[in-house]
């Protein structure tokens, strides 16, 4: 019976990387011995156990074999005859097909070794091409190692995959798991350009494949492409340490301006309404979490009208705050301020530029907060006219604060009392940033 660490820790470890989590593959031991030693079993297709002490998950040495479609479609094989090189066989890449044994001594059948010196993602043989999963981990691994590139054959075999139809086997489930651990990576641009590149994007999110060619006004977006401004936005969006749910906004807010009729091109009148509507279908067929799903539909919605805070009336304010339930659930709120942000400074030429907007909306919903609700409920003389008192007092709070704000801009820019007196009496709105509105 002898004990290895496998997988990601080796790699990482190689890399000079902290590692996370370890796995273990036990070789030469049966189930029995296993639970002999104290140890618990918790795999369900094959013998997969935790530790008594450190809680590590250790499996037994294994090999499978293909039984049909999809990444479910596998018989595996555990005895204490299956070796460690043909336990490692069955990995997906190379640099992930590492071993260590307990003793030190690295064990590297397949070049793992020199696929992380050269920065290279290749499979380690062609039993990858059964599992269509290994695709979505390839463009996974693109993301968190930004700077490795995809062995030709790797590529070749993945692209190749996608036209035999392996793909359309995946179950939402775990496209959503690999999808949303890419989304948390350093780069997540490259995850879907990887998958954008083998085919696999259009058969897993063709409303998002569908943004590559799609111009926009070159004002607004130096970058032009709908689809590379996306890229960019769930870059930025990572930059600022965004969340799981503001990284889904980040990725997904834009995808009405594939259906932008071509006459109007390349304005898109009304593609947030539009990216809203094919945000919910999306969201069900990924199966994906109510938390993600909400925020993605506010910030499609409203993305717009979050950057022309300036040209906004106080009653206009108030209603998007209350849309956006900005009152009662702040943190929501600044996540939706946040992903704003990653729009805004996700075009070419943008990405260190200030987002103003978002500070103005901070400081409006601050105000709006503020009102003594419990106070106002008590003066209205019956239940219906509280909602709208509310209101009132929300819309009043929010103007005052907009009327301080213009004389805070007056003081500065003025240098006399006429001056001051002039500006006071007709101050032009601060033009609104590039990017918001229905214009973009």
């Amino acid at each position: 019976m002898e004990i290895y660490s496998v997988g990601g820790a080796v790699r990482d470890e190689l890399l000079g990387l902290p590692v996370q989590d370890r796995d273990w593959v036990v070789v030469g031991a049966t189930p029995e011995q296993m639970l002999a030693q104290g140890y618990r079993p918790v795999g369900k297709d094959f013998p997969v156990f935790l530790h008594p002490q450190t809680h590590e998950e250790y499996a037994l040495a294994r090999t499978e074999r293909k039984t049909g479609p999809g990444y479910t479609g596998f018989a595996f094989h555990t005895a204490p005859d299956v070796t460690l090189e043909q336990d490692l066989a069955r990995r997906d890449l190379t640099i992930n097909a590492i071993a260590r044994h307990d003793n030190g001594e690295l064990v590297d059948p397949f070049g793992g070794r020199r696929d992380l010196a050269a920065r290279v993602l290749r499979h380690v043989s062609p039993a990858f091409g059964e599992d269509p999963v290994r695709i979505l981990r390839v463009a996974r691994f693109a993301a968190r190692f930004a700077d490795f590139s995809i062995a030709a054959e790797t590529a070749e075999l993945m692209t190749s995959m996608v036209q035999a139809g392996e793909v359309d086997h995946l179950v939402p489930e775990r496209m959503w798991q690999e999808l949303s651990r890419g989304l948390m990576e350093t780069a997540p641009s490259r995850m879907f350009e990887v998958l954008r590149g083998c085919g696999a994007l259009k058969k897993i999110l063709p409303e998002l494949d569908a943004l590559w060619g799609v111009p926009q006004r070159a004002d607004y977006h130096p970058e032009i492409d709908t689809g590379i401004h996306v890229m960019l936005v769930i870059d930025m969006a990572a930059k600022l340490g965004a969340s799981l749910p503001a990284r889904f906004a980040a990725l997904t807010h834009d995808l009405g301006k594939a259906t932008t009729p071509a006459d109007i091109l390349p304005r898109h009148l009304g593609h947030e309404q539009r990216s809203a509507a094919l945000l919910g279908p999306l969201c069900e067929r990924l199966r994906v979490p109510v938390d993600c799903r909400d925020l993605a539909l506010l910030v499609a919605r409203f993305h717009g009208d979050i950057g022309r805070v300036s040209d906004m009336r106080a009653a206009t304010i108030v209603k998007l705050l209350e849309s956006c339930d900005a009152m009662r659930r702040p943190q929501r709120f600044e996540q939706i301020l946040l992903t704003c942000e990653a729009d805004y400074r996700g075009r070419t030429g943008f990405a260190e530029r200030r987002f103003e907007a978002v500070e103005r909306w901070r400081e409006l919903a601050v105000a709006a907060r503020n009102i003594d609700a419990a106070a106002i409920a008590k003066r209205c003389e019956d239940a219906a006219s509280i909602a709208s008192a509310i209101r009132d007092a929300r819309i009043a709070t929010v103007k005052t604060a907009i009327d301080q704000r213009t004389s805070r801009l007056c003081s500065d820019c003025c240098t006399t009392e006429d001056e001051k007196t002039q500006r006071q009496i007709e101050l032009p709105q601060p033009p609104s940033p590039p990017g918001g509105g229905a214009t973009n």
